[in-house]
This record gives C-alpha cells, sequence and structure tokens, in this order.
C-alpha cells in the first residue's frame, strides 16, 4: 500500500491533533497518566467517547449507514495513532468494537434500531459475557445454561473474567441452551439487561491492587434470569457462529499505535533514570540495544497491520491473522511493561493502592519517588493477562497452524 500521505491526509492530521488538544482536558489527562490499567473511570471514558460522538469519530471501522465517519485507511491510520500518541483514552468500548458489529451482521431490524444508536452514542454501556469457571481458552465447553419457559429463556450459572461488568448496563452472552454431541453446536448468543432480577456481581481484584469499585474484572451469576427470545441474536444453537465472527473483531485490533506510546514513554524514564555506570540510562548500551529491538518489533508490527487493514478496504475479513495480531501485539505489551520496570528500578517498588487519590486531592502523604513510578508495577502486572484473555496465546498458535498452514 501506498504510505505517502496526502495533503488531504495531513491536513486532517493536524484537524486530529486539534480535537485532542481541545477535548483530551487536564482532568482526562492526569488519570490517564495515573492510571493501573490504561483505563480511566467510566465517567471520564464516557465523557471522552461523547466528545467523540458529537464530533462524528466515535465509530471509524462502522459503515456509513450506520453511523460511521466514511473515512480511509489512511484516515483511520492517522486518528488511531494520534489519539495513541497523545496518550488519550481507549475508543475500544466492547459496544462499539464487538456487539456492534454481531448486531449489523446478524440482528434483526428491531434489535439494530434498539442498540445501534444507543452504542454509538454510549449510553448503554456492554459487558461481554464468554469466559466461565472452567472455560476460558476452551470456550466451547461453557455451561451457562438457558432453558425455554414460553417466549423467556431462564439463565443459571456464572461468566467470570467479565470487564467492568459492575459498570454495565448491557450484556452480550453465550448460553447453552441445548446439550449436543458437538459441544459447540447448542450455544446461543444473547443480549441482556444486567438490571434483570436475579444477577449478581462480586468484584475479583488483580495483582494491580485496584482501589474499591475500580475493578477491571468480575464474576456475574446468574440466578433464575429471565431474558426474552426476541433477545437473541440469530438462530438458537448457532451463537458459536456469531462468536467466532465478534473474536475478529476482539483480536484484530490495531496493537502498534498503543506500543508506540508505551514505547515512547519507557524512553522518557530512561532519559531521567541513571545507568549503574553513571550517566542515563537512555546512553547505556545494554539498555539502548533493548529499546532498539523492542522499536523493531514494534515498527514490524505497525508495518504488517498497516498492510493488512488496507486490504479490508477491499471487503477481505481478517480471519486467522487476527490470531497473529492478537499473539505478538500482546507479547509486544508485555516486553514493553518490563522494559519499563527496569527503566525505573527500585522506585516502581512502593505500592500506592490509589494512584488517582491526589487528582480527587485525597493524598495524605508524599510519594516515595517520581509519580510516574507508581503505576509501572500495576501495569507490569495488570498485563500479565494479554497472553490469556481473547484466547490463550497457545490458542492463538493453534488457530494459526490449522488456518494458516493447514496443519
Amino acid at each position: 500500500m501506498d504510505l505517502a500521505f496526502s495533503k488531504e491526509d495531513l491536513a486532517f492530521r493536524d484537524e486530529v491533533r486539534a480535537f485532542i488538544a481541545e477535548a483530551f482536558d487536564d482532568d482526562m489527562r492526569a488519570r490517564m497518566d495515573q492510571s493501573k490499567n490504561a483505563h480511566i473511570d467510566k465517567a471520564g471514558q464516557v465523557r471522552w467517547l461523547k466528545r467523540l460522538h458529537d464530533k462524528g469519530w466515535i465509530a471509524p471501522d462502522w459503515p456509513e449507514e450506520y453511523g460511521g465517519t466514511g473515512w480511509s485507511h489512511s484516515r483511520k491510520y492517522i486518528f488511531e495513532m494520534e489519539m495513541a500518541l497523545a496518550g488519550a483514552p481507549s475508543t475500544s468500548n466492547m459496544g462499539l468494537t464487538m456487539c456492534a458489529p454481531v448486531v449489523m451482521a446478524f440482528g434483526t431490524p428491531e434489535q439494530k434500531a434498539q442498540h445501534l444508536p444507543k452504542i454509538l452514542s454510549t449510553d448503554v454501556w456492554w459487558c461481554q459475557g464468554y469466559s466461565e469457571p472452567g472455560s476460558g481458552s476452551d470456550l466451547a465447553s461453557l455451561s451457562l445454561k438457558a432453558e425455554r419457559d414460553g417466549d423467556h429463556y431462564v439463565l443459571n450459572g456464572s461468566k467470570i473474567w467479565t470487564t467492568y461488568a459492575q459498570w454495565a448496563d448491557w450484556m452480550f452472552c453465550l448460553v447453552r441452551t441445548s446439550n449436543e454431541a458437538i459441544r459447540q453446536v447448542g450455544i446461543s448468543f444473547l443480549l441482556l439487561d444486567m438490571k434483570t432480577p436475579g444477577i449478581s456481581i462480586v468484584p475479583l481484584p488483580t495483582l494491580d491492587g485496584p482501589a474499591e469499585g475500580e475493578q477491571e474484572i468480575n464474576q456475574v451469576f446468574f440466578e433464575n434470569v429471565r431474558v426474552p427470545i426476541s433477545n437473541r441474536i440469530g438462530e438458537e444453537g448457532q451463537g458459536w457462529t456469531y462468536a467466532k465472527y465478534l473474536l475478529q473483531f476482539e483480536r484484530g485490533n490495531p496493537y502498534a499505535p498503543g506500543l508506540t506510546h508505551q514505547l515512547e514513554k519507557v524512553k522518557r524514564i530512561a532519559s531521567l533514570q541513571a545507568s549503574d555506570g553513571g550517566g542515563k540510562l537512555v546512553h547505556d548500551p545494554a539498555f539502548r540495544r533493548k529499546l532498539a529491538e523492542m522499536q523493531i518489533k514494534v515498527d514490524t508490527l505497525n508495518a504488517t497491520e498497516l498492510r493488512v487493514f488496507g486490504a479490508r478496504v477491499t471487503g477481505e475479513t481478517l480471519g486467522a491473522v487476527s490470531s497473529m495480531f492478537k499473539l505478538e501485539g500482546s507479547q509486544a505489551q508485555q516486553a514493553i511493561t518490563e522494559l519499563a520496570l527496569e527503566a525505573a528500578g527500585v522506585y516502581a517498588a512502593p505500592f500506592v493502592r490509589d494512584t488517582w487519590a491526589e487528582i480527587r486531592g485525597e493524598r495524605n502523604e508524599p510519594r516515595a519517588g517520581p509519580d510516574y513510578a507508581a503505576t509501572l508495577a500495576p501495569h507490569y502486572f495488570n498485563y500479565r493477562k494479554t497472553s490469556i484473555y481473547a484466547g490463550s496465546n497457545e490458542i492463538q498458535h493453534n488457530i494459526m497452524a490449522k488456518m494458516v498452514l493447514g496443519l
């Protein structure tokens, strides 16, 4: 593909930068800078997404008929890179990037009319109900039971690792509507209101040490939860097909823009920290070699993503390539968090439970070391998950071996 930007593209880049300078306010910047997991609170995320919605930029990958931007691939690339370089909140909201494509492809006209406008405007927050205790990468073994009772399904069981379920208004959920010899058969895809009686949410604290109420993952329990059959996407027993379609979007998001931002942060830290041999760490030959090796990996992934996403303009789907992105991107994320820890050294050791306390004017005592160090260990621990979620990296190897190499 042609990587030379036109005058129009460069003008668009300036427009994106001007928007970020105005819309990405000081409070959001401070919260992103002190985030333990690269997310901010729900209020901040909604505020940011609504600003994008008002600008008409919230859904670059949606078709124009549903409110998408109609951008060229080069403009999508510019948008993603500028947002990442600025450290702006992610636009990878689960409703926007995962649920909406399934509703567009397989939903009824009534379901599209009910859900897509509210997803686009961020008036409804979504969570994903896929994994269960004992059914993670082996998702086909899921057992959350959905039994028919008149014009409803009655759900009993639980989902686990449910990201921000405590904030969610709705869930897109895989359930077992029948037991078949082939486990993938008998799974159905439901949309359900999280205010339905019988749903309870239990927080699962992680090693990044989230403050109360800010946990990233949860376990969700269902006890005789009644969901209208009209909330089912597509045909009963065909949920596995829809789930695989969705996973292309979960695994196939671009990684390079975010990795570029994360690596630049490591370089800034290394320019401030002293090396064992004297001088700044960024000038230490051994550490410079590690930075260079990581830069090559990020640049290579960026070039590959540009090539593959450029082909999508012609209507090609990602397919198994999304597994490659997920594999390489998650490994790079983990490697960069390791470099950041190495750069900060002992300053990354003190534990700060609530890194946003100072922003709220609630910090009672000074931190040990520079402020940027407080989030580095939490990032490192939080990002151990990236090689597991959305299908473990071992599963991605298997998918590529089968679908790409034909093994």
